[in-house]
């Protein structure tokens, strides 16, 4: 898929996401960007530190740390990192969830189109 030249700089984002074929599946939906990754939620506290991106998309069901516990820990460390939550987990309570740890925003796996407006919005607005 080619992605459109804006002409700004291509946001940076994180997917944090235990399976690699879904991981790839995501930066297809993604707009120019770079992209970098990580397989479980103990990995995104250094390698946010490293890499700095824009935006962490994240898994809920992980192997050794899950996506809500690892954006509360990120949250804290880093209070100015978003976080779009994605997960095949899109009832409410984890949404509330989700909300409740500051999440920018939740994406279901089966709607990634839902992804691209929510990176492209205006920085710092909740969706």
């Amino acid at each position: 898929m080619n992605k459109p030249d804006t002409g700004r700089p291509p946001t940076k984002i994180l997917i944090v996401d235990d399976h690699a074929a879904f991981r790839k599946t995501i930066r297809e939906f993604l707009p120019a960007s770079v992209v970098t990754e990580c397989a479980d939620g103990r990995e995104v506290l250094d390698r946010y530190a490293a890499e700095q991106p824009d935006w962490v998309l994240m898994d809920i069901e992980m192997g050794s740390m899950d996506g809500l516990t690892a954006t509360r820990e990120l949250r804290a460390r880093f209070p100015e990192a978003r976080v779009i939550i994605v997960s095949n987990h899109g009832e409410e309570e984890f949404r509330q969830a989700a909300r409740d740890l500051g999440a920018s925003g939740f994406v279901h796996k089966a709607h990634l189109e839902e992804l691209a407006p929510l990176i492209t919005a205006t920085p710092g607005r909740e969706q």
